[in-house]
C-alpha cells in the first residue's frame, strides 16, 4: 500500500461560501486532524515537507489554499475576520467537529480569531512566528517587504526568514530546495492582487489595538508558541506578550532563527510540538 507523502498527495478541492478551495489532506484516517493555516502569500505547495509529513506520520494532516490563494478561487480578503470567515466555512465543508490549530505567521492571526468566535473547534493551537492583534511591528510590514526586495531581490525569504548567519543561511537555501522539489499538481503562486489584499490585513491587524491585550485572555486552550530569537517580520517580543497574557501558554524560542524558525529546525520543531499535542 502506497502512503502519500506531501510530495505525493493529490490537490482535492471543495466549495465553501460559493468559493471552489483548493486542500491537500494527509497521514492516518483516524485522530484528531491538525489544520495547517499558512503564512503571508503561501501556498499549499509552500509548507516545509519535512513539517507536514512529520505530522502525518503520526496525525491527520490538512493544509489548504483560502480565497484568492494558489489553487483556489475567488478573491482575497484585505481583512482578517473575512479571512477568518472562509478558514471557517472551509472547516464547515469538510465537517470537521475539532481540530488542533498550527497557525504559522498570518494564519497564526486566523488561529487566534477561530480560537475566539469558536472555541469548541479548536482543541490545542500552535502560534509559530505570530503576534497579537495590535502587536509590535507588525504594521511595519511593507517597509519590511521593500527591504528585502534591496537586500535579497532573488529569494526574499532568505532574508525574511533566516537570520544573516552562515548557519541559518544555509538552512534556508536547503528550505526553499525542499518546498520546491514536488513538480507534479503544483498550484500557482500567489498573485501580486492576494499579496496586496493580505498586506492590508496584517497592516490593519497590527494597527488595530488591543488595550490590555484583552482579547488573548478569552483563549483558555492550551497554546504552543515558537518563534525564532530575531523575527524581523513580526517581531520576538510579541510571542513573549502572547505567552504572557495567553492564560495556558508554553513559548519555545530557536537560536540562531528568525521567522522562519519552524522550518530552519523542522525536526526539532515537530518533536517539540508533536509533545504538546499529545500532552
Amino acid at each position: 500500500m502506497t502512503i502519500d507523502t506531501s510530495q505525493t498527495v493529490p490537490t482535492q478541492y471543495v466549495e465553501a461560501n460559493g468559493v471552489r478551495l483548493a486542500y491537500r489532506r494527509l497521514g492516518p484516517t483516524r485522530g484528531v486532524p491538525i489544520l495547517f493555516l499558512q503564512h503571508y502569500t503561501g501556498t499549499i505547495d509552500q509548507w516545509d515537507p519535512v513539517v507536514v509529513d512529520g505530522f502525518a506520520s503520526v496525525r491527520p494532516v490538512i493544509v489548504f489554499d483560502s480565497a484568492g490563494v494558489g489553487g483556489s478561487d475567488g478573491t482575497t480578503p484585505d481583512n482578517v475576520p473575512e479571512m477568518t470567515g472562509y478558514a471557517l466555512a472551509f472547516i464547515n465543508a469538510l465537517r470537521l467537529v475539532q481540530m488542533d490549530l498550527l497557525g504559522f505567521s498570518l494564519g497564526g492571526f486566523i488561529a487566534q480569531e477561530i480560537a475566539l468566535k469558536h472555541p469548541e473547534l479548536a482543541r490545542r493551537i500552535i502560534l509559530a512566528s505570530s503576534a497579537p492583534q495590535g502587536g509590535e511591528g507588525v504594521s511595519r510590514l511593507p517597509e519590511v517587504m521593500s527591504e528585502a526586495t534591496k537586500v535579497s531581490p532573488d529569494e526574499r525569504r532568505l532574508y525574511l526568514f533566516f537570520e544573516q548567519t552562515p548557519t541559518s543561511q544555509a538552512a534556508g537555501k536547503a528550505f526553499v530546495e525542499r518546498q520546491s522539489q514536488r513538480t507534479v499538481d503544483r498550484v500557482p503562486n500567489t498573485t501580486q492582487a492576494s499579496a496586496i489584499a493580505q498586506t492590508k490585513a496584517i497592516v490593519g491587524f497590527g494597527m488595530k489595538p488591543d488595550p490590555g491585550w484583552s482579547r488573548l485572555p478569552r483563549i483558555p486552550h492550551p497554546v504552543l508558541v515558537t518563534n525564532g530569537r530575531h523575527d524581523i517580520m513580526f517581531p520576538t517580543i510579541n510571542s513573549y506578550t502572547l505567552s504572557q497574557h495567553l492564560p495556558n501558554a508554553t513559548l519555545i524560542l530557536y537560536p540562531d532563527s528568525g521567522h522562519g524558525s519552524l522550518f530552519q529546525y523542522n525536526k526539532l520543531f515537530v518533536e517539540h510540538a508533536m509533545r504538546f499535542l499529545e500532552a
